[in-house]
């Protein structure tokens, strides 16, 4: 079989950039080995599961009723997508998995058998897993990925989840919302060392009032049954547990691909080495995006080089990764922790002049009428120019404000020009008049 482009792997950037292409008139195959990945990570095992969980958590701490609405949106969601690219003309969809045999041909094998593909261009989407804790007893039933998490047929009454980053503790809050009792083990002396420690200090207030423990320095040495549970036997002691969360970062999906055979390089962790247009280095007629390429890990990163790589085929050329310097980003926890730009310790060793703008997330009036008054609001501003350097929102609604200061940060929107921004009342967002009053 010839195809002018050969998709591998069904994700946010592959499944986009396989409508446009076939809306422009070119022949598309698109690859996919699992058939409930339709859609990618993010709609099947990510965000979109997960953030129902925490949505219906927060409604009604009822385990078996919100993991019910969830599996009730996911199929519906994955099926969409299929579909969406199934019925289009000029895309074939397969269900098989690929391997290269040269950089132009790869070999598909699934249930229909093997079939060999010629293709002109080739696009890699295949996403990544998460990395496995390579400890005796790891392979306990009771001991899980986030995959697995996101499909438990019983609530645990204690989880112990190892690792202290963002994927652990958006889990450590959705269980503890089902009535879990939670610790969380962090290999790390400094608990989420990429936060101000104001920052990470209020976040660790906010886990320990809802009684959600984090233990630090933890090296773990083994998994050991226990009755119907695990215990968790580390340098600190044993920790029994009813399910066990392994959440110690993730690793690109590239094993079965046989990359070698198409000379595609990877770099030093394993993820196919691009540049800034997200073509393989070395390869004209070869391209990487999302997770397997090594772009920070979010559907729409994946999305963002679906951009990139179209300019290259269908527009002008001129986008690349260059581009997204800034991009914001959250942490789905309660409140929601949302980021962009500098921290202040990174405009510390920048060496530029600077000042901290604070507010405590109870000083906003709407925050009292949710209920939701933890956090803190903090941005980084320059002295000289006013110029806003960087934003951290810990509080209610962060995931829907950050937004506004990517483009504030793009246009280099002063700082004293959100100190007199009319905001509605009563909301969040005017909460930012206060924060940069001292602007």
């Amino acid at each position: 079989m010839h195809t002018q482009n050969l998709i591998i792997g069904f994700g946010k950037a592959g499944k986009t950039l396989a409508a446009d292409l076939a809306n422009h008139g070119q022949s598309v195959v698109l690859v996919e080995q699992n058939d409930q990945m339709y859609g990618g990570t993010c709609i099947n095992i990510g965000c979109i599961p997960s953030k129902k969980l925490l949505v219906e958590g927060a409604k009604q701490h009822d385990f078996q009723a919100a993991m019910q609405a969830k599996n009730n949106l996911i199929p519906k969601l994955r099926a969409a997508n299929f579909a969406k690219l199934d019925n289009m003309a000029n895309v074939q969809v397969i269900h098989a998995q690929a391997q290269f045999q040269d950089e132009h041909t790869v070999i598909l094998r699934g249930a229909q058998g093997e079939q060999t593909i010629r293709a002109e261009r080739i696009f890699i989407n295949t996403g990544a897993t998460s990395n496995p804790l390579n400890v005796a007893g790891a392979d306990h039933p009771r001991v899980h990925y986030s995959t697995e998490m996101l499909s438990l047929a019983e609530r645990p009454e204690r989880l112990v989840i190892i690792g202290g980053g963002y994927i652990s503790l958006e889990f450590a809050f959705m269980y503890q919302q089902f009535g879990s009792q939670v610790t969380i083990l962090d290999n790390s002396p400094v608990f989420l060392p990429r936060e101000d420690r104001d920052i990470a200090e209020e976040m660790l207030r906010v886990l320990n009032s809802r009684q959600i423990n984090v233990v630090q320095s933890i090296a773990i040495n083994a998994f050991a049954e226990q009755g119907d549970g695990v215990v968790v036997q580390t340098n600190q002691g044993d920790f029994a547990a009813d399910a066990v969360l392994v959440a110690i970062g993730r690793q690109p999906n590239t094993a079965a691909l046989a990359l070698e055979n198409a000379g595609i390089a990877t770099t030093e962790r394993g993820f196919i080495a691009t540049d800034a247009q997200c073509r393989v280095l070395g390869k004209d007629h070869i391209w990487a995006m999302g997770d397997v390429a090594g772009s920070p890990m979010f559907t729409y990163i994946s999305l963002d080089d679906y951009r990139i790589v179209r300019d290259q085929l269908l527009g002008n050329g001129t986008r690349s990764r260059n581009d997204r310097a800034t991009f914001p980003t959250t942490t789905f926890t309660e409140p929601p922790l949302s980021h962009i730009g500098m921290t202040e310790t990174a405009a510390a060793q920048s060496g530029r002049s600077y000042k901290v703008l604070k507010l405590k997330t109870e000083a906003i009036p709407k925050a009292k009428i949710l209920g939701q008054t933890d956090g803190l609001l903090k941005a980084i501003v320059d002295s000289e120019s006013g110029e806003i350097l960087g934003v951290t929102l810990f509080c209610a609604e962060s995931h829907e404000i950050i937004n506004l200061f990517k483009m504030a940060i793009d246009h280099k929107i002063p700082a004293s020009y959100i100190k007199n921004q009319i905001f509605t009342h009563p909301t969040i967002a005017e909460g930012l008049n206060d924060l940069f009053a001292a602007a």
